[in-house]
Order: structure tokens, then C-alpha cells, then sequence
């Protein structure tokens, strides 16, 4: 179980990552290898057809999944990520979960869903990170 105060660390740290911060990502749960976080959309996340632009559900899981390979052991970089769009968020705010799948000794691989709060999945991300040594 992770602390208060360790969430509030974390939370801090990750305060640098600039872009996913200011695009409004933050940092609901941490565990072992995992983190859920979540961004509230607004219009300025629209496309010009009124959609949810590609790239903030990438953001968000490339958040999550930095969170999650990083904060108990820096070091993680990513290597290669690749998104499936699956489906359209029906509420305002949308969650990823990031999941360790394999944890080797240079390379970690880890599953990000990205969900509505009504558990809809919007997309799917595998992200394969290098531990930098």
C-alpha cells in the first residue's frame, strides 16, 4: 500500500513532465509497476471535426506508462509504443491504467487501457520502454 505522502512525492516529481501536465494529466493511484491516471477533456483536446484528438489519448498512457515503469526505479525510457483507437470516451473524463507485462533486465514491456469513467475502452496501448543502467 502506498502512502499518502509517497502519492504527494510522486505527484511532485511528475509536476515536471510539462506536456502531459499542462495538457491536464494527473496521477490518481500508484502501485508496484502501476499507475492510473486521468485527464478531464475540454475543448481545446477536440480535432476539427469535434473529436478527441489521437494525441491526448496518447499523452495520457505515455504518462501512465512513464509513471508507472519510473517511480519506484528511475531509468525507464520509452523504445517503441503503439496505440489502437477502439472507441469514443461517452464521459468527460478519461482514465489510464498502466500494467507491467514483462519486467527483463533492460527492456519492460507494459499495457496501458485507456477507459471512460463508465469502463468504455477508447484505446489500447503496449509500450515497450529501455532501463537505462
Amino acid at each position: 500500500m502506498v502512502t499518502k505522502e509517497e502519492l504527494d512525492r510522486v505527484r511532485e516529481t511528475f509536476r515536471n513532465d510539462r506536456y502531459a501536465y499542462e495538457t491536464g494529466a494527473v496521477i490518481d493511484e500508484i502501485g508496484d509497476h502501476y499507475s492510473r491516471c486521468s485527464l478531464v477533456l475540454s475543448e481545446h483536446h477536440k480535432n476539427a471535426v469535434g473529436g478527441i484528438m489521437g494525441g491526448v489519448y496518447f499523452t495520457l498512457a505515455d504518462f501512465a506508462f512513464a509513471v508507472a515503469s519510473n517511480w519506484q526505479k528511475p531509468g525507464v525510457v520509452g523504445l517503441n509504443c503503439d496505440i489502437s483507437f477502439i472507441g469514443v470516451p461517452k464521459t468527460e473524463r478519461i482514465i489510464a491504467e498502466a500494467k507491467l507485462i514483462k519486467d527483463g533486465r533492460t527492456i519492460t514491456t507494459y499495457s496501458v487501457e485507456i477507459r471512460d469513467e463508465l469502463g468504455n475502452i477508447a484505446a489500447v496501448v503496449q509500450c515497450v520502454g529501455f532501463r537505462k543502467q
